[in-house]
């Protein structure tokens, strides 16, 4: 492991000293959000913070995939796609981008790097252990005079990505709750592929992937923290979402762990899906019901939720690195109860600790 630690610290540097120039750049170029002129009805904070934090995070990350990472189809495919994501979270800071649009572009970009070899060939059967091959279930159609196989691992892979990106972008309210527990992941993740490379000498680009997007969030947190001097923006979020499914996928498509270690923000995403539909509202609109919403409410921290959100990723994390596939489909679970549980008790605490109206006698 001690081999693939400096691939983390560089990253972790890089992203962490170029973050004051994307601070600088954001606020002379109008990148900044300002509650007073710019509403959101998920925000936090207060006062004029910059974002764009997604070009240094991408910088990072970026600058050590070259210097660290073989080119190949696959590798190229994953820069390709955080370019784009880049592009448009830019656009996004400086002018919000419809939220259609910018569920096509997670589309487009899913699509690319399926197209260049990411796909989901196989899962785990959580209830044997065994292997479930997906790859029966493709098909083989002439495109430009070539054979293109195309079938179920491609669109389970789409339909995963695109998910965990919007998802991340959901769980990053508060100052500093994103970036670490993405860190935390991603290092997870890493083990998990380091575990495996021992196999196959072809995963280990995959782990010094994820050690490389360990160490950019690492970099990234100190200027995120409460109180936080940039923001993320929608950039920082969705190549969060974005590399992490990707380190799931890659990493022997044990989505079972990046499920695990991702507990909270997919639940709270399941949650806020059911909510929104619930009250017909758009699904993709944004809205102040999301987990970390609650525990403001309930009066808690900044600081203290991160610290939850990052504690929670950790515990689930190293249990998905000591259980089998059927544990972890039944932590899985016990968390889904736990959390429904306690988002039922915040919800009547919330309602019935307000301003009662006094008896009219």
């Amino acid at each position: 492991m001690i081999e693939f630690l400096p691939s983390l610290l560089a990253a972790a540097l890089i992203t962490f000293g170029l973050t004051p120039l994307v601070i600088r750049f954001a606020r002379q170029h109008g990148l900044v959000d300002d509650p007073k002129h710019r509403y959101h009805p998920a925000h936090t904070h207060k006062g004029v913070i910059p974002r764009a934090g997604g070009l240094a995070l991408f910088l990072g990350i970026a600058t050590m995939m070259l210097i660290a990472l073989p080119m190949n189809p696959q590798i190229m495919g994953i820069i390709v796609g955080s370019v784009i994501l880049m592009i448009v979270g830019l656009f996004d800071d400086k002018r919000d981008v419809n939220p259609y649009i910018r569920l096509g572009t997670n589309i487009l970009v899913a699509i690319i790097v399926v197209a260049t070899g990411s796909s989901i060939p196989f899962i785990t059967n959580p209830l044997t252990g065994g292997v479930l091959p997906l790859s029966i279930w493709s098909f083989a159609i002439e495109l430009g005079g070539n054979s293109v196989v195309i079938g179920l691992p491609h669109f389970l892979a789409i339909i995963w990505i695109v998910w965990t990106m919007n998802i991340i972008g959901w769980s990053a309210g508060v100052d500093g709750q994103m970036p670490g527990y993405v860190a935390i992941s991603a290092f997870i993740l890493g083990l998990l592929s380091l575990r495996y490379s021992l196999l196959d000498a072809n995963q280990i680009w995959v782990t010094i992937l994820a050690f490389i997007v360990a160490g950019a969030y690492v970099g990234f947190l100190p200027w995120n923290f409460y109180p936080q001097k940039i923001m993320p923006g929608y950039g920082g979020k969705t190549l969060a979402g974005f590399f992490l499914a990707l380190l799931g996928i890659l990493s022997f498509a044990k989505l079972g762990t990046a499920l695990l270690v991702l507990g909270i923000p997919m639940l709270d995403a399941v949650a806020t899906l059911i909510r929104r539909i619930g009250l017909r509202k758009s699904p993709v609109l944004a809205d102040r019901g999301h987990l970390h919403h609650r525990l403001l409410d309930l009066g808690w921290s900044k600081p203290k939720i991160a610290l939850f959100y990052w504690g929670v990723s950790a515990i689930l994390g190293l249990v998905s690195l000591t259980v089998t596939s059927t544990l972890k489909v039944f932590t899985f679970v016990a968390v889904a109860v736990a959390l429904s549980m306690f988002l039922v008790w915040v919800s009547f605490f919330t309602q019935f600790s307000k301003q009662q109206d006094h008896d009219s006698g």
